[in-house]
């Protein structure tokens, strides 16, 4: 399995009764595709996995594999206690995934043994498994390593953004298993720090934005390589304003991106509890960021 390009994170659209609405998920899905993704995790963070049922993530994965059609990899989602994982896990092998996004358990914490075990767990279900740096799973280069080792392990998706921590433990990893493991950038708003990223030798992220702005962000993505005006003014105008907008509520990391979508005309329906959507001043403030973003992506095509 080899990921490029942007990392696409799918939200999960809900319908007026509450349903999910696969008709506004294969439309969704197709959308990112289109649109040069190198990768699409369904049912993950953005997709609001730690509020579906084990039968709505099943739904979720099935009708990504179905729209995309093999033309680029597919990961699920998958974490919470370790029976939850595990259905998780093998109703995407059932549905043609190519790969787990396995997130931090919820809630209990234990040691690193345990940690290990609930990783072999889950991989020895057969797809290979990325996982997932944040909140309460905070590895030291010695235990990224035991658990790069582990048979099934593929990857680790970062969502702490400590910079020196990340750094140690690429080097650690590929200096005892090589380059083949793979490591990005899974930050809320990735490209604010994609250039710090890039300099200590993780090229991939995944990028929210790119659920409902696309074109603002293959256009960064873009820029990175060749255009570093333009990256500069895209961190100032979209990225750097819209991760304030974040940060004014918990949970906006999700709503804004439904939020966008709906913006755009898109209907994803709401975000489901414990998040919040926008409310109106908000959603004015992220009209404008959008505005400012597409300006910008339009006049660099």
């Amino acid at each position: 399995m080899k990921l490029t390009g942007v990392l696409f994170f799918p939200v999960t659209p809900f319908d007026g009764n509450g349903e999910v609405d696969t008709d506004a998920l294969a439309r969704h899905v197709a959308t990112g595709v289109e649109h040069g993704t190198g990768g699409v995790f369904a049912a993950c963070g953005t997709g609001e996995l730690t509020s579906l049922s084990r039968d709505e993530q099943a739904l979720v994965v099935r009708t990504a594999v179905r729209e995309t059609a093999g033309r680029v990899p597919v990961l699920a989602g998958a974490g919470g206690p370790l029976g939850t994982a595990l259905d998780h896990a093998r109703a995407a092998a059932e549905a043609g995934a190519d790969g787990l996004l396995l997130l931090p358990p919820w809630l209990a914490q234990g040691p690193a043994e345990g940690l290990r075990e609930y990783v072999a767990a889950v991989a020895s279900v057969g797809l290979p498994v990325i996982l997932y740096q944040r909140g309460p799973l905070v590895l030291s280069p010695a235990e990224a390593v035991e658990l790069a080792r582990i048979p099934g392990v593929v990857g680790l998706k970062d969502g702490l953004g400590d910079i020196d921590r990340v750094q140690r433990i690429v080097l650690a990893v590929r200096a005892a298993l090589g380059e083949d493991f793979t490591f990005f950038n899974g930050l809320p708003t990735a490209e604010l720090t994609q250039t710090a990223y890039r300099a200590i030798g993780v090229d991939l992220y995944s990028s929210a934005a790119f659920a409902f702005v696309p074109e603002v962000a293959t256009a960064f993505n873009r820029a990175l390589e060749n255009d570093p005006e333009l990256v500069g003014r895209l961190l100032n105008d979209f990225y750097a304003p819209l991760v304030e907008l974040r940060s004014t509520v918990p949970g906006y990391a999700v709503s804004l991106v439904k939020a966008g979508l709906r913006l755009r005309g898109h209907d994803v329906g709401a975000v489901r509890p414990p998040l919040v959507d926008l409310g109106r001043e908000h959603l004015t403030e992220l009209s404008r960021i959008i505005d400012a973003g597409l300006a910008l992506a339009r006049a660099a095509s």
